[in-house]
């Protein structure tokens, strides 16, 4: 049975499936461009689903078969007014942080245009399915603009140096299958159809232990802040925390018993 409920003035949209849930940008008429109603949707709804224990997978995406075009450039004049230091609640605020640090799988399912922060929004997701059709691209620098939400960071870790400078500084788009081959894509679709495999995946990971899964992510997202050594203790650790949990049991015991196992989360 499917839940859909709206954020107020409905810049969101959130349809929940079992234990997924689908936030959906919802502004077409400005290709789901981001602006600070859209920030402060996908911030509230991030903020009731992190301690909501029937929810094991998120997915993010766009109306009307757009993922994002960017930034709304009509709030360009609002954000010069943005301090040089703080939260700058205009392009997002604590958004980026509170989404880079949730604990359950996000999942970007992308369609026709992801640019500028519609390309920083699906870095920051763990996993990013796109329709062939998809393009990809940072052209901030066409608009005498550098992205401002992680893409000089996120992309230099994802595709690496080279590559990444190559479309920070022409502002070049490239497809879905180019950005496949360089990682920032897990799998290409045909047109139309990412969202519903970003559906089918979360429900793979959805029948996972929820602990076990919640653990490998940290240990994954820890080896971008720490050095080899530190990040190796970091996974040993979380491995131990799942080797004691009733979820290791459970999964243990399914498959002894050749049974699918019911994994709760603890």
């Amino acid at each position: 049975m499917s839940l859909t409920t709206m954020t107020e003035a409905s810049e969101v949209l959130v349809v929940r499936e079992s234990a997924i849930v689908t936030l959906t940008i919802n502004r077409p008429h400005a290709k789901n461009s981001l602006n600070r109603a859209v920030f402060d949707g996908l911030r509230a709804q991030l903020a009731q689903l992190r301690d909501d224990d029937a929810v094991r997978a998120v997915i993010i995406t766009g109306a009307e078969g757009v993922f994002c075009a960017g930034a709304d450039i009509t709030t360009f004049d609002a954000l010069r007014a943005e301090p040089l230091l703080g939260e700058r609640a205009a392009v997002g605020g604590s958004f980026w942080s509170e989404l880079g640090s949730f604990p359950k799988p996000v999942i970007a399912a992308v369609e026709k245009l992801a640019l500028g922060g519609g390309t920083e929004l699906a870095l920051a997701c763990d996993i990013v399915i796109a329709g062939e059709s998809a393009k990809f691209g940072v052209p901030e620098v066409k608009l005498g603009a550098i992205p401002g939400a992680g893409g000089t960071q996120r992309l230099i870790r994802s595709i690496g140096k080279s590559k990444a400078m190559s479309l920070l500084l022409t502002g070049d788009f490239i497809d879905a299958r180019k950005a496949c081959a360089a990682g920032i894509v897990a799998e290409v679709t045909a047109d139309g159809q990412a969202l519903p495999t970003a559906l089918a995946m979360a429900s793979r990971i959805a029948a996972n232990s929820p602990l076990a899964v919640a653990l490998a992510k940290d240990a994954a997202l820890s080896s971008f802040e720490t050095p080899l050594a530190q990040g190796l203790e970091h996974e040993k650790r979380n491995f131990f925390i799942a080797l004691r949990s009733a979820d290791n049991l459970e999964g243990q015991a399914a498959f002894l018993g050749k049974r699918a196992p019911s994994f709760t989360g603890q």
